[in-house]
């Protein structure tokens, strides 16, 4: 089945059916769901990162070669090298230092990257299934304004495929107004394999988002949250956010720490008490 999968994707990359839409569509349709077929049901985090690291092949750059333009592509790739950079930083355990915990459990360490530079990891259960999150986070992302306090709006500039994401994200004051308002223009990825959801960002160019008068355009990443169901109880969901932030400015890094380790901490207060306070999206059909 894959085999004539990649005899009719390798079609659409002649010049005399590039056009055909249907062609296109249909071999994008077909490679989806003998990848899906194939991959293993319910991989761990470690493994599934390792899946995300080694895909990507001649079949795939062809078929995006007749989807998308030159930039999309770019925003493609950033987002992907984001979300890999991202996981690495996750996937390893040494040195990270606690630096806060509060009674429910929340944990949040933090942690020197060389090249990076200082980031925070957020590790929580939240009782919800895994599903809520992601519709919160990702179905309606420009809705976070509503219920986080500390983001006044995101809206999505772009959308490239199913998977990628240009947004501009507007924060709030913070630090009692020691921290002024800041901007992010971010692309973002979301991937899902099995039970694990990630999903990852970092800065990106867009030209139809100038920085804006009075506001500091500040710098994501690499960033990026992962979602999977507790083991042993799938109707709570572990969460996991790495945060890696450029302000800019100047700032002292004893205010800058505070703010962001202190904006995980809220984070996740203020995504409990939406989840509790708006029922879930198949309630209110």
């Amino acid at each position: 089945m894959l085999l004539a999968t990649f005899k009719l994707c390798a079609g659409s990359s002649y010049r005399h059916v590039r056009n055909m839409k249907g062609l296109r569509h249909q071999a994008v349709l077909a490679i989806g769901q003998e990848l899906n077929r194939r991959a293993p049901r319910g991989p761990t985090p470690a493994a599934w990162i390792n899946q995300v690291r080694g895909r990507g092949s001649l079949l795939g750059s062809q078929l995006e070669d007749a989807l998308y333009s030159d930039q999309e592509l770019a925003y493609i790739q950033q987002g992907e090298e984001a979300m890999q950079r991202a996981l690495g930083i996750l996937s390893d355990q040494e040195g990270w230092k606690k630096e806060s915990q509060q009674a429910n459990g929340d944990e949040v360490l933090s942690k020197v990257i060389p090249d990076v530079g200082k980031v925070f990891r957020l590790e929580v259960v939240v009782d919800q299934p895994m599903e809520r999150l992601y519709e919160e986070l990702v179905e309606h992302m420009e809705a976070m304004g509503e219920w986080n306090p500390n983001v006044k709006e995101i809206k999505v500039l772009q959308k490239i495929g199913k998977d990628t994401v240009i947004t501009h994200e507007l924060a709030a004051e913070a630090a009692g107004n020691l921290v002024g308002p800041r901007d992010f223009v971010s692309v973002r990825c979301t991937k899902r394999r099995g039970s694990v959801c990630v999903l990852a960002g970092m800065a990106t160019h867009y030209g139809e988002m100038p920085e804006q008068k009075g506001v500091i355009r500040a710098e994501h990443g690499p960033t990026c949250m992962v979602l999977h169901p507790l083991a042993g109880s799938p109707s709570k969901t572990k969460l996991t956010w790495l945060l890696n932030i450029d302000l800019k400015g100047w700032l002292p890094k004893t205010i800058i720490n505070q703010v962001l380790s202190q904006t995980q901490v809220d984070f996740a207060n203020h995504l409990r008490q939406r989840l509790e306070s708006r029922p879930a999206l198949e309630a209110r059909c």
